[in-house]
């Protein structure tokens, strides 16, 4: 195997479900040439249950794919560098603690220009098989690899079952494409405000936690309807 297969077959082994690999040369604000994307899909029954509020169980769930994925993309990141390439794994621990580092893009980009998905109107990453009900992490690197097709426009047409589920109406409804600001297409302060409160009144606590936008997407009721857990 080459070092682009051997990459993916390391980061299937250690539990990715999805994998593509990223073209990140001109990003604005990334120091890379090259990304790997992964994506683990959240439990049918837990998106089911956030069709109404978001649960304790999609709390822990959240944080227990975040800590998988931080494991992923940490063996994606030490198989890179024994290979003799830079790479950055883009943690929760590290992009949090570093927010203002160059290399931290965000992972929705390199998973369009890795081909696993789209922007919808929620926002998220939305992908064929699970619609946007996955987590999401990056590695970063100037590895010579192989880069999958991007994705730069919307697949979400007409639909906006997400526009009108959203609490707070905080989506605009505009369809995405390679470029287009996070601010065209949700309010950002009006959907966190609106998460923390809907998670507050369902959960208790103060988490920016609410899931009802992508478990109605279509895409995402595709996945819910091919039933299972």
């Amino acid at each position: 195997m080459n070092l682009t297969e051997e990459l993916r077959e390391l980061l299937r082994s250690e539990g990715a479900v999805l994998v593509g690999i990223a073209d990140m040369r001109g990003v604005t604000g990334c120091a890379y040439s090259a990304g790997a994307a992964v994506a683990l899909p959240l439990p049918r029954h837990i998106v089911r249950d956030l069709q109404t509020a978001p649960t304790l169980e999609y709390l822990e769930a959240y944080s227990e794919l975040n800590r998988r994925l931080n494991a992923i993309v940490t063996a994606g990141e030490q198989f890179l560098l024994s290979r003799g390439c830079e790479a950055y794994a883009q943690t929760t621990e590290r992009i949090s603690a570093e927010k203002d580092r160059p290399a931290a893009v965000p992972h929705k980009t390199v998973a369009t220009r890795a081909g696993l998905g789209w922007i919808g109107k929620n926002c998220l990453l939305v992908t064929p098989r699970y619609g946007s009900a996955v987590r999401l992490s990056s590695i970063l690197t100037n590895a010579p690899l192989k880069c999958d097709e991007a994705i730069d426009s919307s697949r979400c047409g007409n639909c906006a079952l997400c526009v009108a589920a959203c609490p707070g109406g905080a989506l605009h409804g505009a369809l995405w494409h390679a470029g287009t600001a996070r601010a065209e297409i949700v309010d950002v302060d009006r959907c966190y405000d609106t998460q923390r409160e809907v998670f507050r009144r369902a959960v208790g606590g103060e988490r920016d936690l609410c899931g009802k936008c992508f478990a109605v997407c279509a895409y995402t009721q595709k996945y819910l309807a091919e039933g299972g857990d």
